[in-house]
């Protein structure tokens, strides 16, 4: 039987208010009636459904009289519920009316509560919905899925003190007849949209509001009290909106556009069409306490969101094995977004850094997957919300984009948004409307991006032929485990192109790589100059350079003639070529010393977090002071140029340097950092000196790596006593850093407590993992013993899989990789299969890496301290 739909009347309504704290308050009720068509004679009807009591059902043909249901059969597994009928339904049109029951439940997930504290202090709940990918269905019975669209006439009846929205403007509010605390609010109708976008909230809100430039009205929803804290998300969305119709060429296409701030939220937001659903700390920022990287991830995330609403609602994908499209286009253009709003923050570089060196790590794995995934059951689709669909999507949209060209990728942009509007598309589809828009070959070079895991190597050596440099390029498959030596030869068709020393920021030779070997002929290159492959880090491959050629581009680094997101590339690629055993982890060390003039943020970020990767593996061996004295040589002298308090006419980036410099330095108990650490922290506590918001994570961190037991009680209460989500989240992330075994219990105690959301439970265990190597072993084994709770609070979804990645990631011996994998296979997380495989993998791979690696890494550290020897 097949069903076409055009309105869905969703009717909510909530219980007693009296019933607050008892039983009742976790149900609603619902009416729902379907206008649709039935397409061949049936007496049954099925739908998704989950969590949910019908009480009736009813079908009345068109002018007919109305059939009860006399049967309703739930395949819970399927999630679904079969409706019988006593007699057959004809074909034609007919109304479907649904009264049922459902659970107003703790998940984060369907339609559920979240609980929030209002000013005075009292305890109480919002009604929010979460719905993508497939949680519709717990809120009301529907065809839950993208393809199935429909336009939604949505009423609520709510307590008449309480906010209440949709996706849509309220059209008519009303006194409800049976209860005069109650209110119903009616909202227009949608444009046809899909289940997982419909959204509702129902709570305690302030807002702030403005109109964009195309006259939508835009207004960020706040806690109470705290408007003041949505005013720089309204300024960032007020200016995407006309950015976004300039970009694509097609109006916002509903009347307003609302954010609001949820207290419990499990993902980042969600981009539900008109009515954006976001984490506390994605959305408020407070001018005194919030600091620069929040500012940063906030008007991310709102651009992110904000394309959803052409990229994703107004065009729907197909089915969820498309899922990478809406995301890692959304993932790419959050970064031309911000671009234009802030060109201070030179987000470009930083998103080499954040998304695509982060999916280079994971696509490198045995156990990654493709872009494109095919999935068959719903709870297959939690897996695919990761940094392949993310970041490595966003990574391979932008190599496309520049491929292409700025004003062909738009042409086709607007052709594909016009061509499907308010229907649904798959990846052809797109590829299709670029190719028409450029006239370059899209869907060939980008089926081998996204149908095949993985990318390639590029190895490159060089040779003078009198004026002319003879370049030849080998492409294999990258992997982390060394060589490829598979049986199948993947290929890529590559964009490659080619700076020289003459000028670093343009490129030399642009060339498409189809074949798996190469040679090209670079005019008029002298002896002395440098050729570097991927200018800009654009192309989504890593590069091996024959020795010389590496030679010939470290001075370019000490130098700063190389553009930063290439010393950035280039450190990076090198690192990953040792971790895979393709060249040794000590070249990459002396590499790292020739960074000593470094003045970019976005590249310390990225040496410091290799330097992370490489400290957690020396924390098993007996060496791993060494290691500190390492980073503090090599931060040491940009601490010391940059100080503790900011200098006149600094900006974005320099607060963000100065915090990861000055935490660097602390965790690694630099004397002078840790001391001066302390004294600020101290005034802090006592009023004397409220640090700055920029301060605060670098500080907290330092004082807890070398703290004790009044230290972490000093924390936990500043913890109790910060009135804004971010401050909470900021200890919460630290807590980890603390080293004595009895307050690493209490900090991971602390983490499944009343005071920690439900969300932010997984950043707390997962600080304590990757604060220290005892700290590691105790989370794991927290996880174990307490596996149960933290299960049945994430349901499966992508939390549970962060949680595992976050845990266990850090160990380094093959027994350790048999624990974690014997364990996962009596504790079955189906959402996170993937995950525990791609855990146990990096396990080994630590090993392998620590067993060919430590011996070297050691003498090289012992090299440097020992005195020069005399002639």
């Amino acid at each position: 039987i097949f069903f076409f739909f055009t309105t869905l009347e969703v009717r909510w309504q909530c219980l007693p208010k009296g019933a607050q704290g008892s039983r009742e308050q976790h149900f609603f009720l619902m009416l729902i009636k379907f206008l649709f068509q039935v397409k061949q004679a049936t007496n049954q009807i099925v739908m998704n459904c989950a969590d949910i009591d019908i009480i009736t059902a009813s079908y009345a043909p068109e002018g007919d009289e109305e059939v009860h249901a006399t049967g309703f059969n739930y395949q819970n597994e399927d999630e679904k519920v079969t409706l019988s009928f006593p007699s057959t339904l004809q074909k034609g049109t007919g109304t479907l009316k649904i009264d049922f029951v459902g659970e107003l439940n703790d998940k984060m997930k369907g339609f559920y509560r979240s609980k929030y504290t209002t000013p005075t202090g009292d305890t109480r709940y919002a009604a929010v919905t979460q719905f993508e990918a497939t949680d519709a269905r717990r809120a009301f019975p529907c065809w839950d899925e993208p393809a199935i669209k429909a336009t939604f006439d949505i009423s609520l009846v709510v307590p008449k003190d309480r906010v209440a929205l949709s996706n849509m403007n309220v059209v008519d509010r009303k006194p409800y007849p049976d209860d005069e605390n109650l209110v119903e609010v009616k909202f227009a109708r949608t444009p046809v949209m899909s289940t997982y976008l419909v959204a509702f909230v129902v709570g305690e809100y302030d807002f702030v509001e403005a109109r964009s430039l195309d006259g939508v009205l835009v207004r960020v929803y706040t806690p109470v009290g705290k408007a003041e804290q949505g005013k720089f998300a309204l300024e960032v969305a007020a200016k995407t909106l006309p950015f976004y119709k300039d970009y694509f060429n097609v109006p916002y296409p509903l009347p307003k556009i609302d954010l609001i701030a949820i207290a419990d939220f499990a993902a980042g937001a969600m981009e539900n069409w008109g009515l954006v659903t976001y984490r506390e700390t994605a959305l408020l920022i407070d001018p005194k306490n919030s600091c620069s990287s929040s500012r940063q991830w906030v008007a991310l995330v709102v651009g992110h969101e904000l394309a959803h609403q052409w990229f994703g609602n107004l065009v729907t994908m197909e089915w969820w094995t498309h899922l990478w499209l809406n995301e890692g286009f959304a993932s790419w253009i959050e970064y031309l977004c911000v671009d234009h709003c802030f060109p201070e923050y030179d987000i470009w570089t930083q998103f080499v850094s954040a998304d695509y060196t982060r999916a280079q790590e994971l696509d490198a794995l045995d156990n990654s997957h493709p872009i494109e995934v095919s999935v068959g059951h719903p709870s297959e689709v939690d897996e695919i919300f990761d940094a392949i669909s993310y970041s490595k999507g966003a990574s391979v949209i932008r190599m496309l984009h520049d491929y292409i060209g700025d004003e062909d990728f738009r042409k086709g942009m607007n052709l594909y948004l016009t061509k499907f509007q308010q229907k649904n598309a798959a990846t052809e589809d797109l590829w299709e409307s670029l190719e028409k828009a450029s006239g370059k070959p899209i869907a060939a070079v980008m089926n081998t991006w996204t149908k095949q895991m993985g990318f390639p190597l590029i190895y490159v050596e060089a040779e003078q032929q009198e004026d002319d440099r003879v370049l030849k390029l080998v492409q294999k498959k990258f992997c982390a485990s060394g060589p490829y030596t598979g049986e199948d030869f993947p290929m890529w068709m590559v964009p490659i192109s080619i700076c020289t020393s003459d000028d670093p920021t343009c490129a030399k030779m642009q060339v498409l790589m189809d074949k798996p070997e190469l040679t090209l002929v670079l005019k008029d290159i002298k002896p002395d100059q440098w050729v570097k492959l991927n200018l800009g880090t654009v192309g989504f491959y890593r590069t091996q350079y024959s020795p010389d050629m590496l030679e010939s581009l470290i001075p370019a680094i000490k130098d700063l003639s190389l553009p930063p997101v290439d010393r950035l590339g280039l450190q990076n690629d090198l690192f990953s070529l040792a971790r895979a055993g393709i060249i040794s982890t000590v070249e990459v060390l002396k590499v790292m010393e020739a960074f000593v003039n470094e003045p970019n943020y976005t590249v310390w970020s990225d040496l410091s977090c290799n330097l992370g990767i490489l400290s957690t593996l020396l924390s098993h061996t007996d060496f791993y002071e060494e290691i500190q004295v390492f980073v503090k040589d090599v931060f040491s002298p940009i601490g010391e140029r940059l100080g503790w308090d900011p200098k006149p006419g600094e900006g974005h980036l320099d607060a963000l340097l100065r915090g990861l410099v000055l935490g660097k330095l602390g965790k690694a108990g630099h004397k002078a950092t840790l001391e001066e650490a302390r004294r600020r922290f101290k005034d802090h506590v006592e009023g004397k000196h409220v640090l700055s918001a920029d301060l605060r994570s670098p500080v907290y961190v330092t004082i807890l790596k070398h703290g004790d037991s009044t230290t972490l009680d000093t924390m936990l209460k500043l913890h109790k006593q910060a009135d804004m989500q971010e401050e909470k989240n900021r200890i919460e992330r630290v807590l980890g850093a603390i080293s004595q075994p009895e307050l690493i219990q209490k900090v991971l105690t602390f983490a499944l407590s009343e005071e920690v959301r439900p969300q932010d439970t997984v950043s707390v265990i997962g600080g304590v993992a990757g604060g220290s190597k005892q700290g590691r072993k105790a989370a794991w084994k927290f996880v174990r013993d307490n596996w149960e709770e933290l299960y049945n609070r994430y349901q499966g979804g992508f939390l549970i899989s962060r949680l595992i990645k976050l845990t266990v990631d850090g160990f380094a011996n093959d027994k350790m990789a048999a624990e974690v994998k014997a364990f996962f296979e009596s504790h079955p997380a189906p959402s996170a299969e993937r995950t525990v495989q791609q855990c146990c993998e990096n396990i080994l791979l630590n090993a392998a890496w620590l067993k060919r690696d430590a011996e070297n890494i050691h003498q090289y550290f012992l090299q440097r301290k020992a005195p020069p020897a005399m002639v």
